[in-house]
């Protein structure tokens, strides 16, 4: 791609704001995260060339690596603003959302993390979803994110009303497991009739997600339907063989 092309005509999935969207922010370069803070590059004048975001947070970088060293974010948090305009096309508004952007996550990692709830068993999936799932009016399907602890690292839902195999998508499923680098899953459902006794439909989805889980190498280590007062596990029911122990 050459400098004259905006960033919005390339291909959908080359644009950092799609990949972003669709693999989340892990996945993206540094160049292409600074970009998305620049938002818009640079006509040409003065006899330079036009520049799209991108090209202008390729220059931000190479002007951090202009003291040797190599390409450093870390300089870039610590420059005042007025470093920072010294690449042409950056000016104040876009140097300041840059610094704040550092800012937040030099804050982000200077904070303490909680202890994570970690699951031994379909009775501590219940306990921890029970509040969160007993009084919605419809069904909510999410997906528990564990680390190598059986630590939960995310709770993502999926999707909203009747559980059908042709909304509970296995890309749905599985890209936040991608992206967060989980090493299995668990499936929670609740019923709002409050029986929590699997539907055909369950047992059709759980078995499709099982074996996209194993192809992908991130088991589904049980499903639990949650009901009023009680709950339902797959494992513990037999109806699936469980990937690999809780405990």
């Amino acid at each position: 791609m050459t400098a004259s092309y905006t960033i919005k005509k390339w291909p959908n999935a080359d644009q950092p704001r799609e990949r972003l969207r669709l693999l989340g922010p892990r996945a993206l370069a540094s160049r292409e995260l600074l970009a998305l803070l620049i938002e818009t590059g640079r006509p040409a004048q003065e006899g330079r060339p036009a520049k799209t975001a991108l090209d202008l947070a390729g220059d931000l970088l190479r002007w951090t690596a202009a003291g040797g060293g190599g390409e450093s974010l870390r300089r870039i948090l610590t420059a005042p603003p007025s470093a920072i305009c010294e690449v042409y096309g950056i000016g104040p508004a876009k140097a300041a959302k840059i610094l704040a952007a550092m800012e937040l996550g030099r804050r982000a990692t200077e904070e303490v993390r909680g202890e994570r709830d970690r699951i031994a068993s379909p009775r501590d999936v219940y306990e921890k979803m029970r509040l969160v799932m007993r009084d919605l009016p419809q069904e909510e399907f999410h997906v528990l994110l564990l680390n190598t602890q059986n630590q939960v690292l995310r709770d993502v839902v999926v999707t909203r009303g009747t559980l059908d195999a042709s909304l509970v998508h296995p890309r749905e499923v599985f890209r936040p497991a991608l992206a967060e680098s989980a090493a299995s899953l668990i499936l929670v459902h609740n019923h709002p009739s409050g029986e929590p006794a699997p539907s055909a439909e369950d047992r059709a989805v759980t078995v499709q997600l099982a074996e996209a889980g194993e192809l992908l190498g991130i088991p589904v280590l049980d499903h639990v339907v949650v009901g009023e007062g009680r709950y339902v596990s797959f494992v513990e029911s037999g109806i699936l063989e469980r990937a690999s122990p809780l405990v």
